[in-house]
């Protein structure tokens, strides 16, 4: 049996013959080819972040301040990066988290296929936005045999947001993961300064304009009158939504209900009481609010409050450490997400899934020096602060 370890070997091999790697295998580098191949209101617009961008620049930091301690004489040549979720077994504890700018990320505009492609590929489960440049149900055929989660932007219109949920049910998404950060979208200057939304320019829209309730709600289809269409999503995106919308979803999907953006802890007991049936905490990566607290530090608290039940996590994840880290703080699974946008930008289904590989094989690693052979064995050692 392999290892996501193995990769190592097989770049190092591979080296011999005079072969070097398609793609990058760290973030920095990663990033800076990636800017190469983005156009620069692209570019802002996934490297942005909320005002200043302090709360971005936290996210990542935070985890340099997190740390795990080894533990020796562990026969660690066999390891089990699986985990179960939601009566799930995934092979690996992370996730592709949603992105809503996936499909402009490849130059043929349909990196949401691209992406869903990666997971095919990997085993790595993708988190679909609702901003795509495909329809949701080419994305979950693209997706295969690997699990896939739907997220949802929920609109003021609950006619077309059951709609939204109905198609992910029918097309075979395994959870429904409602973002509550993103009714109004945070300040962010990259954005402003270059007067760039690429949803008023018609982009990433397809789910709303394939929909017929949607549809319904027009003048013209939206392939005749696009500037229209645009017009009324945007009278119809962003739902405030508070507690007692929680029994609506609930009565009308039969499947599991992920909270998106949880992370003070009275938040995640009262989702729980309210019968939800996974906690993500994530602050939106730093994109939403300029609140200048890292999403990882708050991440034991949450998970403390939740009494066992899973808890999702990202912002900030850069690498294969950092997934470990948040595992040891007690997350379930983990989103990846700047990162493989970039491996799409940079190669496709091929470089995300690059990308993906390339974290698990550090994490693998990672678990094999410091003496942790299951997933298990890495929550049970927990983190330690460093400073």
């Amino acid at each position: 049996m392999g290892h996501y370890g193995d990769l190592q070997t097989q770049i190092y091999r591979d080296g011999l013959h005079g072969v070097l790697p398609d793609y990058p295998v760290d973030f920095a580098t990663l990033e800076e080819r990636a800017q190469n191949a983005l156009s620069p209101s692209l570019l802002n617009y996934v490297q942005g972040g909320c005002g200043d961008e302090h709360t971005q620049r936290a996210n990542v930091s935070a985890f340099h301040h997190w740390g795990m301690v080894p533990r020796m004489l562990v026969d660690c040549t066999t390891r089990d990066l699986s985990i179960e979720f939601l009566g799930l077994t995934l092979p690996s504890p992370i996730f592709m988290a949603p992105i809503g700018v996936n499909g402009e990320m490849t130059q043929d505009r349909r990196g949401d296929i691209a992406a869903a492609e990666a997971s095919a590929t990997t085993g790595v489960p993708f988190c679909a936005s609702t901003l795509s440049n495909s329809p949701l149900e080419e994305v979950a055929q693209a997706a295969g045999p690997t699990p896939a989660f739907f997220q949802l932007y929920t609109p003021k219109n609950l006619e077309l947001a059951e709609s939204l949920i109905r198609r992910a049910e029918a097309a075979g998404y395994r959870a429904l993961v409602i973002t509550l950060d993103t009714w109004v979208t945070g300040w962010r200057p990259r954005d402003l300064n270059a007067a760039n939304f690429p949803q008023l320019r018609g982009k990433v829209l397809e789910n709303y304009f394939s929909d017929p309730v949607f549809r319904s709600l027009l003048a013209r289809p939206p392939e005749d009158d696009i500037a229209a269409a645009v017009e009324a999503w945007t009278t119809i995106f962003g739902k405030v939504l508070t507690w007692n919308d929680i029994a609506w979803f609930k009565s009308v999907t039969r499947l599991p209900i992920i909270l998106k953006g949880i992370c003070h802890p009275d938040d995640a007991r009262r989702a729980v009481d309210h019968g939800v049936d996974a906690i993500y905490c994530s602050n939106h990566g730093g994109r939403q609010a300029n609140g200048g607290i890292a999403a990882i530090d708050m991440l034991p608290d949450v998970v403390k409050a939740v009494g066992g039940v899973p808890v999702l996590f990202d912002s900030g994840i850069r690498s294969g450490s950092d997934v470990i880290k948040a595992l040891a703080l007690g997350a379930t699974a983990v989103g990846i997400g700047r990162p493989y946008a970039y491996g799409l930008a940079l190669g496709g289904a091929k470089g995300a899934a690059h990308v993906l590989r390339s974290i698990l094989a550090e994490a693998d690693l990672l678990m094999a020096v410091n003496g942790y052979p299951t997933i298990d064995a890495v929550a049970e050692a927990s983190a330690r602060e460093t400073m």
